[in-house]
């Protein structure tokens, strides 16, 4: 009986996240509230609220389905990152781009946090859980970067406070250049080429060697 109520509940969760997908990427997430997403999920308010604490936490829970483009670096495997740690850093991001191209879920959740979810007071919250992604996705990168000049992977000289936003902002901007126009080019199919193309700008680029004008 215990157990029969456990999988009722985790039902029941699951289909208000499916609901509140919908919504997000239909509406935006600022304006529609709760009320709205129980209502496409067929359960009462009280039952989002008993999930949920709030729409911070269910958004908070959207994004557990995928990986934040920051937090896949967070994910790579520590004793793969001592050995080859650009060759990890390649491998998730080449990974992160495949999945939003072939994935329809991930597709929709990265379009509501990079095209539907406005930044306002009323997403403090939400935010902060961005904000709080971002910065420990660059501080795994720049470890990366720092253990991939030390195995010799990149230059010596290389400057990476410059190269950290300068890579992360690439990825960024590939992803959501896709997910506004998915049409336009085969992100799975380029993906690897992508992703060398912008871990070639380390190796390559004289702007990022420490010394050189910016």
């Amino acid at each position: 009986m215990a157990r029969r109520r456990k999988d009722k509940a985790l039902q029941t969760r699951e289909r208000i996240l499916d609901a509140a997908i919908e919504v997000f990427h239909r509406r935006g997430v600022a304006r529609p509230s709760l009320t709205d997403v129980a209502e496409l999920a067929g359960v009462t308010r009280g039952a989002v609220y008993g999930h949920f604490e709030n729409k911070a936490d269910l958004f908070s829970a959207l994004c557990d389905r995928i990986r934040l483009p920051a937090e896949t670096i967070t994910d790579a495997d520590p004793t793969a990152c001592r050995a080859d740690p650009l060759g990890e850093l390649r491998d998730s991001w080449i990974f992160l781009l495949r999945q939003t191209a072939t994935n329809p879920q991930w597709r929709r959740i990265l379009d509501i946090i990079f095209h539907r979810c406005e930044l306002v007071e009323e997403t403090g919250q939400i935010r902060e859980r961005m904000q709080a992604g971002h910065r420990n996705g660059q501080e795994r990168l720049a470890e990366l970067l720092r253990k991939a000049v030390s195995k010799g992977q990149l230059p010596a000289d290389l400057d990476i406070d410059a190269a950290v936003p300068l890579l992360h902002g690439s990825l960024y901007g590939v992803l959501m250049a896709w997910l506004f126009q998915p049409e336009a080019y085969a992100l799975a199919e380029r993906a690897e080429h992508y992703v060398d193309a912008i871990l070639d700008m380390l190796r390559l680029s004289p702007s990022l060697r420490r010394g050189e004008p910016a």
